[in-house]
């Protein structure tokens, strides 16, 4: 067997790629909501950090007495 790639050799077209059989929607949504999951943890992390860094300046400010 000649390797044709990954999408050709399982797949006989893009389209079958994108329907996988027919688990297509289960399988494209279970990547997006992973990606979705994923991303939220990456920014809520972000966000956290740049909160807690906003409160420590307040505190400093508010400690050295200085508004």
């Amino acid at each position: 067997m000649v390797y044709k790639g990954i999408i050709v050799g399982y797949f006989s077209s893009f389209a079958d790629f994108l329907q996988m059989g027919t688990h297509g929607l289960y399988v494209w949504l279970s990547y997006g909501i992973a990606l979705m999951i994923f991303i939220y943890n990456i920014v809520s992390v972000y966000l956290l950090k740049r909160q807690f860094f906003i409160n420590a300046k307040r505190r400093l400010r508010r400690e050295q007495g200085t508004v």
